[in-house]
């Protein structure tokens, strides 16, 4: 599966895409998501009689049964992916930070979708909603959603605090129909913020929509605070706050911090019953990918 690392051969977000779902799909078989259907739900026993436009012939091929593949209505979910674009979002370097992985990961579940004819929807979001786009299953669509994703990767950081809870609330009053909602943000907020998110997520809950939570970091320096025994001089990318610091003289405060906080989204979004995946930025795809199927399938 490709990661962020080795991913620049691709000239346009549309091919990146494309080459992440099919790669995907192809390990499905030696992957724990075995079993989950991509195209169709399920196949049957042929009856005779029944129109033979839904038989499976390569199935016949290696089988030498009949069997017809059982395809979901149209639409089978309508769904949108919000992503945090907010200027904590591209830590820690460019080309290789969480808004970059939010954006193709969004790309995928965008392609994957579309595959199954399922309605998607974007929605970025900084101190305020950027940008809300309709539901549709078309490819049209989907060429319109992708223009906007390059959109957000050339964008420079927009200063100022994420105004997280406050989109939330306005998402769900703007989101008539039930649907499935995927978020991508690092859930940095003070800790009294924190509890607002956790309000409107239970906003959203109560309008009956599912949630899809990726909690997007780099490990390596953002979990583990892993960082060269020397001076740095370190700048908070939404309040421009700069302080010169020791690594090692504040990294067991701060992995214990961070620990807590970690504990708190993940009770948070427990008591919610909303499906909260953590990511690594140096991670490969397929986690997102398969966290979706599994949604899927239970949302059936």
């Amino acid at each position: 599966m490709l990661d962020l690392a080795n991913i620049r051969k691709f000239e346009n977000l549309e091919l990146l895409a494309k080459e992440m779902v099919e790669g995907f799909i192809t390990g499905l078989h030696r992957s724990p998501y075995h079993g989950f259907s991509v195209e169709f739900a399920e196949h049957k026993l042929y009856n005779f009689g029944e129109s033979t436009k839904a038989i499976d012939w390569k199935v016949f091929a290696k089988t030498d049964r009949l069997y017809t593949k059982q395809y979901e209505e149209e639409t089978n979910l309508r769904a949108s992916i919000l992503i945090d674009s907010s200027a904590s979002m591209h830590y820690p370097t460019p080309n290789k930070d969480k808004l970059r992985f939010s954006v193709y990961a969004a790309a995928a579940l965008s392609m994957l979708l579309t595959r199954q004819r399922d309605a998607v929807g974007l929605i970025s979001y900084t101190d305020q909603i950027d940008f809300q786009s309709e539901q549709k299953s078309t490819k049209i669509h989907l060429s319109q959603l992708f223009g906007k994703m390059d959109e957000l990767l050339v964008s420079p950081p927009k200063e100022g605090p994420t105004q997280t809870a406050d989109c939330l609330h306005q998402i769900a009053k703007k989101l008539r129909k039930r649907s499935l909602i995927i978020i991508f943000t690092d859930m940095f907020q003070s800790e009294s913020s924190l509890d607002d998110i956790f309000s409107s997520l239970q906003h959203m809950k109560h309008q009956k929509h599912e949630i899809l939570l990726f909690h997007v970091s780099d490990y390596k320096t953002e979990k583990e605070f892993t960082f060269e025994d020397r001076p740095y001089k370190m700048r908070d990318l939404e309040s421009g706050e700069v302080m010169t610091l020791q690594p090692h003289q504040v990294k067991e405060v701060y992995k214990k911090t961070m620990e807590d906080f970690y504990q708190k989204v993940k009770l948070g979004c427990g008591k919610l019953k909303i499906d909260f995946i953590e990511v690594d930025v140096h991670e490969t795809f397929d986690k997102v990918l398969g966290a979706y199927l599994i949604k899927r399938k239970k949302m059936r």
